[in-house]
């Protein structure tokens, strides 16, 4: 760069670019036939991947897939200072969890590579030359203990930070002699007045007057590194990205984008900022919140769909907000212009609901009810591990049983392995005393029902067992047909308090139902 710099010098100092204006937006989304529509989440990998990444991220799949594009994700890595390790990883392992892969990655590769930004600085290297030989950039030596005091001098002032343009008009004489001692500057972009107005698919028309109230921006690092300006730029052009769908922070700093593109020649993709994702109260989600990595739901045994639908449900982009939407209905019902300003506030006090309904879903397919059973198998087996008296109890064929009788009822896998159900997979301690408290009449109802078993067996669905429960109880005097069911789910479960006890011997079996209730009976 420090070459480049010398050589312009003795050419004599290039004149001003005019740019090339950027003409009138078209009102219509920019999907039109013959168009290739290509989107990207551009994350920085200084942390692990958030509910507001994830919604930016849906946001531009659902868009890509909506109209037959390509999704890409590609790294933002160039602030090498925040760099987390395992980020990057992490991030692409979590799109494909919630299962929105993107189509070209650094994992995945892809014409447009390499996606990391840091693999790209030679791309980087030749806009910023571009843009220092038309003048619309220049060397700026201003040390960072300068750039500091005037940041300093201007919040003592109750002013906005910005930088005095000090360098931007040296001459070329100062050039070389600031080069001789600091032979790495800093580059920055020229911002023009006349900042170009935009259509931003969701504000509408914009236009901001950045140069009149921000400094010229760096857009080159003294260390070969591009600032977020250039390299987004650059890397949209190359990339082809058609549509750029990102959070509504960026809405103000576009402006910078337009002219940079105006400076190099090339015509800048569709806008479309999309409006911040906060909590309910309204304030902002924090990468210190624990709770709002997909790591976390993951591991809490949230379903991916959950999320996705919750994120869409408190927002905009569709004609109607209803729960339990699935990824091929967001993509069909999706609509950028129905997209508002307005915030959208998260609720995650619902997201239980939302993965009840659906977990429910799943449970009622074929295909994904074997992957439930394999799953809750898994828990089971972790859970309870050495406690489990009889093995059988992992059998698919009675895990599924399970699955279909409590279904509705659990909003996760994890909640069937909980205390409340224990007793699904282990035999509780239950001593005769307990049940002699309920009733006087445990023999004479332990008789009724095991002389049920031994008539109905598994032939009665849970509705006609009630009604034989209840048919049971008559005749016995001194004890309410209350107290029987409760005598027999403590006699099964050893606990006051559970699912209709009708379930729970469905859910058991007639020969576990028999063995647990003659072993506390004699006990």
């Amino acid at each position: 760069m420090a070459a480049l710099l010398r050589r312009l010098l003795q050419r004599g100092r290039p004149s001003a670019a005019s740019g090339r204006p950027v003409g009138r937006r078209e009102a219509s989304l920019g999907t039109g036939p013959g168009v290739a529509v290509r989107v990207r989440f551009a994350p920085s990998p200084t942390g692990f991947l958030h509910l507001g990444g994830l919604r930016t991220a849906l946001y531009n799949y659902i868009f890509a897939k909506k109209y037959q594009g390509s999704f890409i994700l590609r790294l933002e890595d160039t602030d090498q200072t925040r760099f987390v390790p395992g980020a990057a990883e992490n991030i692409e392992d979590m799109l494909e969890w919630a299962g929105i892969p993107p189509d070209e990655s650094p994992r995945r590769g892809g014409p447009a590579g390499p996606y990391q930004q840091s693999q790209r600085l030679e791309l980087y290297a030749q806009a910023t030359e571009a843009l220092l030989k038309t003048g619309a950039a220049y060397p700026c030596f201003c040390s960072p203990q300068r750039l500091g005091l005037l940041k300093k001098e201007a919040l003592r002032n109750h002013q906005m930070p910005r930088y005095d343009n000090r360098c931007r008009n040296m001459s070329q004489e100062q050039v070389a002699q600031k080069l001789a001692k600091d032979p790495k500057p800093a580059i920055r972009f020229r911002l023009e007045q006349a900042a170009p107005a935009f259509e931003d698919l969701v504000y509408g028309w914009n236009r901001h007057d950045v140069a009149s109230t921000e400094g010229d921006p760096v857009i080159m690092k003294s260390d070969g590194f591009p600032t977020y300006h250039l390299a987004c730029v650059v890397d949209d052009h190359h990339m082809g990205i058609s549509h750029v769908l990102r959070g509504s922070e960026w809405l103000v700093s576009t402006a910078k984008h337009l002219l940079l593109y105006q400076a190099l020649g090339w015509h800048p993709p569709h806008f479309a900022h999309l409006p911040l994702l906060l909590n309910r109260d309204g304030s902002k989600l924090s990468k210190r919140q624990g709770d709002i990595f997909l790591e976390h739901f993951a591991a809490e045994g949230f379903l991916p769909d959950s999320l996705l639908d919750i994120i869409t449900n408190c927002g905009s982009g569709f004609a109607e907000n209803q729960m339990g939407r699935t990824l091929p209905e967001l993509i069909t019902q999706f609509n950028l212009t129905r997209v508002t300003c307005h915030s959208a506030l998260l609720d995650l006090e619902k997201l239980p609901e939302f993965n009840r309904l659906h977990l429910r879903r799943l449970v009622n397919n074929e295909s994904q009810r074997r992957q439930l059973v394999e799953k809750l198998q898994a828990l089971v087996e972790e859970a309870f591990g050495s406690q489990l008296q009889n093995r059988d109890v992992l059998n698919p064929i009675y895990v599924e049983r399970i699955l279909l009788l409590r279904q509705g009822h659990i909003c996760r896998l994890q909640d069937l392995v909980s205390p409340v159900y224990s007793y699904l997979w282990t035999r509780p301690a239950v001593g005769r005393a307990q049940l002699d408290a309920i009733s006087e009449e445990v023999d004479v109802i332990a008789k009724r029902v095991l002389g049920l078993l031994e008539r109905s067996g598994m032939s009665l669905t849970q509705d006609m067992l009630s009604g034989e429960l209840k048919k049971l109880s008559e005749g016995l005097e001194g004890t309410k047909h209350s107290n029987v069911m409760k005598l027999l789910r403590v006699a099964l479960s050893g606990q006051q308090q559970g699912p209709p006890v009708a379930e729970m011997m469905l859910s058991l079996g007639p020969k576990e139902v028999r063995e647990r209730i003659q072993k506390v009976v004699s006990s």
